[in-house]
């Protein structure tokens, strides 16, 4: 009995163990603006989860600040947490902004460098943030990105990451973040063709600027597209934290966007 005990036991610790919870989330001119207990209140947001990938973080002074300060949070809260921020992207100064992956070093590790990716950035102003995370000994590259507003367009960059699992076949390709796109768009059928899903669907993830008929969200934007045979698909979803605030105003001094979270394991 004590055996069998033991081997249960052991086998939940394992299968927890290989089981990853991947948070994003576009954090609205992430930077100095963010108060102390803005940070506290996004940190208990997202502390529940092991790689969390940040869109939005503010290029000049106070953006990587804001993410060290984060980090920061999150480690007194009692597990250790790790960081990385990317450059600055190389759009125009108006557009620049930074990356930004924050991961329990318990459940993830981080493999090599990080990298902006070079090869389209005359065609993309804000570059898609590479990092390779070692997870279980599997390993998982996510690709973090922030598309250009809808007005502009966003389909005329996303259409190059179609080019993306060519360039890199030896990695697990993970692409999340703020798309400014439904999935549903057509431009996203070549990377379906090649067997990536997307992790919600007709899933509203922006902030409207008040509720109407207790409608709070816009627009579909934020998603998370990966491979079914790289990955398992456990669960996945969205957190309304604007709920807990009295107004969408107060709510919207965190972020205009909703965090996305995709729980899976590596096959």
């Amino acid at each position: 009995m004590k055996n069998s005990l033991s081997l249960l036991i052991l086998f939940f610790t394992l299968h927890s163990f290989s089981q990853v919870k991947i948070l994003s989330w576009n954090l609205e001119n992430f930077g100095k603006s963010k108060t102390d207990s803005e940070l506290n209140i996004i940190a208990n947001t997202i502390r529940n989860y092991d790689i969390i990938a940040i869109q939005e973080v503010v290029a000049g002074y106070g953006g990587a600040q804001a993410v060290a300060k984060l980090a920061e949070i999150l480690n007194e809260k009692g597990i250790k947490w790790d960081y990385s921020v990317s450059n600055p992207t190389s759009g125009d100064s108006y557009k620049k902004e930074r990356y930004a992956y924050i991961w329990k070093t318990s459940k993830a590790k981080l493999q090599g460098n990080t990298w902006l990716e070079k090869k389209y950035n005359l065609e993309i102003d804000r570059e898609p943030y590479f990092a390779t995370f070692i997870i279980d000994k599997k390993t998982l590259t996510l690709v973090n990105f922030h598309a250009i507003t809808k007005k502009k367009q966003p389909e005329k960059e996303i259409k190059y990451f179609k080019f993306l699992p060519q360039q890199y076949p030896n990695l697990k390709l993970v692409f999340i973040g703020d798309f400014n796109c439904p999935e549903s768009h057509t431009v996203f059928n070549p990377l379906k063709k090649m067997g990536f899903s997307p992790i919600l669907e007709k899933q509203k993830t922006t902030l409207k600027q008040e509720c109407k008929d207790n409608i709070c969200l816009a627009s579909e934007f934020d998603n998370i597209f990966y491979k079914k045979n790289n990955l398992k698909y456990i669960n996945s979803g969205i957190i309304p934290f604007y709920k807990t605030f009295d107004s969408l105003q107060e709510a919207r001094k965190i972020s205009d966007h909703i965090p996305i979270w995709f729980e899976f394991s590596l096959n």
